[in-house]
């Protein structure tokens, strides 16, 4: 497990059979910065509304955000979570 400003990210067995493979790297845009959370490579998914990334055998992959320290993945499977906080219209997820 590890987190990236409001991202949290965990090791997963595999990604779902029916997610969707994107055509970009990025994670997370920050909503106020427009700053980017960004792999520098590998292969990003989506599935109901959660965002997976496998990183490739024999290599590592770096998540890099310019206000956050780059965190470093090695070879397997995540899953993207995003924090939400509470607001009197309801639950959002965090602005970055």
């Amino acid at each position: 497990m590890k987190r990236q400003g409001d991202l949290l990210i965990i090791a997963v067995e595999d990604i779902p059979a029916k997610a969707k493979k994107l055509d970009h790297l990025i994670l997370a845009e920050g909503e106020k910065t427009g700053h980017l959370h960004q792999l520098d490579h590998g292969a990003v998914y989506e599935k109901d509304e959660y965002l997976y990334f496998q990183v490739p055998s024999l290599s590592e992959v770096t998540l890099t955000h310019p206000e956050h320290g780059a965190v470093v993945f090695t070879p397997g499977r995540y899953k993207v979570i995003r924090q939400r906080e509470y607001a009197p219209e309801g639950w959002r997820y965090v602005q970055d």
